[in-house]
């Protein structure tokens, strides 16, 4: 950690100013603009400086303001990254993390969680391998990261994408990552046993997938009513959203019928399938930043570089096409089969498959706070929503590939509390009159 970086734990109101705002709900941009926040963390104002409050009433009372002059830098919503495994390191095979002490494990994930919300993300759903501790170590200030929503472990059938078993039954996460289910009950069973874990959001396998040796990625999952029984047990306790790894057609259809809140991955959406998932409202997190990882055979078992070599132009124009069609889309980067602390980088997929640079950044801020249930707190700089915010160096609208570089990343602010700030000197603190 470097002088620069810091992590404080004090909230005080914040003013923002010489600022150029993008807001997060496609509005147009607005310069000279002013952000305010009150002491709970509260955004109180965000627009043109002609119109903002005051210095002296920015907090509403007589408590300090810490003031960020950004320079004509960017002001932005803190991002969201729906699709994450953090528990992993990059390339890391989940039944790799048994040769490392658990302890050893516990600090990676920890720095893990720290590059990830230095890298503008301040708030991320992992979607297998977290523990629920992780969740509730960043709630109360025992780490720094991203908040938290976690699937714990993943649901899929014996031999499918979820299936870390040898042939002779060994376990290579030692049960930490999925559970195995093959009828309508012990589909059931299993979502009970996230719950138990203290899952958010289930995470099920509607197909096969590109790392697992046992399948392909248009064999088809969970069956249609195991689905079905999967989202109903979901809604049984707490209506909590349910998200399907999808890449093969047939399975993203058995997945939206069977009532799915998203499709992750989604590389083999077909015009029904984007249909039916506009008629669902179901989201899309197309995780581009794995498809556009390089393919590299040294580097991967046989079956998944065959997979992903005749996957690669599939994805991308399937995806383009949903882009074009507008579905649905959030910001998900597959970060472990991606790297991680580079989750931005997923903007510029978008863009390159067809998405205007504030469509992309509204899929990674308004459109993923929709996904997660939040958007009444985040996603956007509104009043009255929580201050997560980032400052950024260059123009996204003009390059939207200067995000994806965390060094362009000078400020991350999160529920109010300035997480990381590269502006040291141009920061400063004012008292009420």
């Amino acid at each position: 950690m470097t002088d620069a970086t810091t992590h404080a734990t004090a909230r005080t109101a914040l003013r923002v100013h010489h600022a150029r705002l993008i807001d997060g709900t496609g509005s147009s941009p607005v310069d000279d603009a002013v952000v305010t926040a009150d002491a709970e963390g509260t955004i109180t104002y965000a627009g043109p400086a002609a119109t903002a409050p005051p210095v002296s009433s920015a907090s509403g009372d007589a408590a300090p303001v810490r003031e960020i002059d950004a320079g004509g830098r960017t002001v932005l919503p803190g991002f969201f990254d729906c699709h994450v495994h953090l528990a992993y390191a990059h390339r890391a095979h989940p039944g790799r993390r048994g040769e490392l002490d658990p302890v050893l494990v516990t600090f990676d994930t920890a720095t893990r969680l720290r590059q990830t919300l230095e890298a503008g993300i301040t708030t991320a759903r992992d979607l297998g391998g977290l523990s629920a501790g992780f969740r509730t170590a960043v709630q109360s200030g025992r780490i720094v990261g991203p908040r938290l929503h976690t699937a714990v472990a993943i649901i899929g059938h014996t031999g499918g994408h979820s299936d870390f078993r040898l042939p002779d039954g060994t376990d290579l996460t030692g049960g930490e990552m999925a559970h195995l289910a093959d009828t309508v009950d012990e589909s059931r069973l299993a979502v009970r046993k996230v719950l138990r874990a203290g899952a958010d959001v289930i995470k099920i396998c509607a197909t096969g997938g590109m790392a697992s040796p046992y399948d392909q990625p248009e064999d088809e999952g969970l069956m249609e009513e195991e689905i079905r029984a999967v989202v109903d047990e979901a809604r049984r306790h707490g209506g909590k959203p349910v998200a399907a790894h999808a890449q093969g057609t047939e399975g993203i259809l058995n997945a939206i019928r069977g009532g799915v809140t998203s499709i992750e991955h989604g590389y083999g959406l077909d015009e029904r399938a984007l249909d039916l998932a506009g008629e669902r409202g179901v989201f899309v997190v197309p995780t581009l930043s794995a498809a556009f990882t390089p393919i590299d055979k040294a580097t991967m078992p046989d079956y998944q570089y065959e997979k992903k070599t005749r996957w690669s132009g599939i994805t991308k124009k399937n995806i383009s096409r949903a882009i074009e069609r507008g579905a649905r889309i959030a910001l998900g980067t597959d970060a472990a089969i991606a790297p991680h602390g580079v989750n931005l980088k997923e903007l510029g997929h978008l863009v390159e498959l067809g998405m205007d640079p504030m469509s992309a950044i509204v899929a990674g801020t308004r459109t993923s706070a929709e996904l997660l249930g939040l958007a009444d707190r985040l996603g956007t700089l509104t009043v009255g929503r929580t201050a997560d915010l980032i400052l950024c160096d260059g123009d996204p609208l003009a390059d939207i590939g200067v995000l994806g570089d965390p060094s362009n990343i000078v400020c991350v602010v999160q529920d109010g509390v300035i997480r990381k700030d590269l502006l040291l000197p141009t920061a400063t603190a004012v008292r009420q009159p």
